[in-house]
């Protein structure tokens, strides 16, 4: 095993054995002696299923508001199994576990501008999934991004981009340079090529991930979140 992949596997370890001893720390004996579970979908497909199910419940006004009562926030504390991880944009119009109508420690959610795979956001990712076991990755993209319509902006006039702002647009570019100016709905193209672009780097650029796809325990998919009605539909 290459020595960063150890000494990254090495840092989980550590940081899930802290997480547990904390989580024990001054609970009565018989919170204690009852570890916390919970049923989750257990295969990537049942696990996109209930993220779908859930998005149609949205859309459709018929909101379970699962995992949402009070007793739920005892039950997390003792520890958390997340059935997908939801690497999607900041805009405040798209709250995953809103779209998708689920509850406290269902979904483990790293949010950025233009949803890209920055190295935090990654390892973020590669957390989850290797302590936690989530079978499921979404890469959410959605109409008209902010970030995006920044990147292509700066793009057309060569303005500069402010420190910091200009590492999501250096993330972006790339993909964003594939697109002619005259394209129709150009915004949106840049939008699925780049949330398809983010899965692809998620998949190859992480040997963690890498392993957990081909072992068949991992799946990773890119979608897009409709600002106008609510709807996630899958890309690619």
């Amino acid at each position: 095993m290459p020595e960063v992949q150890r000494s990254r596997r090495s840092f989980l370890r550590l940081a899930l054995g802290t997480t547990l001893a904390a989580t024990t720390i001054g609970l009565p004996e018989t919170a204690q002696a009852a570890p916390f579970t919970t049923e989750r979908p257990p295969t990537p497909d049942t696990a996109l299923k209930a993220l779908l199910d859930g998005n149609s419940r949205y859309i459709r006004g018929r909101l379970r508001h699962p995992n949402q009562r009070p007793d739920r926030i005892s039950e997390v504390a003792k520890g958390q199994h997340p059935f997908a991880i939801i690497l999607g944009c900041a805009d405040s119009r798209v709250a995953p576990e809103i779209v998708f109508d689920q509850g406290l420690g269902d979904l483990f959610v790293v949010r950025v501008a233009g949803n890209i795979a920055s190295d935090d956001a990654v390892g973020s990712i590669e957390f989850a999934v290797e302590e936690f076991g989530v079978p499921l990755i979404m890469v959410l993209g959605h109409a008209r991004c902010g970030a995006i319509s920044a990147t292509l902006g700066a793009m057309d006039s060569g303005a500069t981009v402010p420190r910091h702002i200009d590492t999501l647009v250096a993330a972006i570019e790339p993909v964003a340079k594939e697109v002619s100016k005259d394209t129709p709905d150009r915004v949106d193209v840049v939008v699925r090529k780049n949330t398809l672009h983010v899965a692809e780097q998620l998949m190859h650029e992480s040997s963690i991930l890498h392993e957990k796809l081909e072992s068949g325990k991992l799946k990773i998919v890119s979608a897009r979140y409709n600002l106008d009605d609510g709807r996630v539909d899958l890309l690619g």
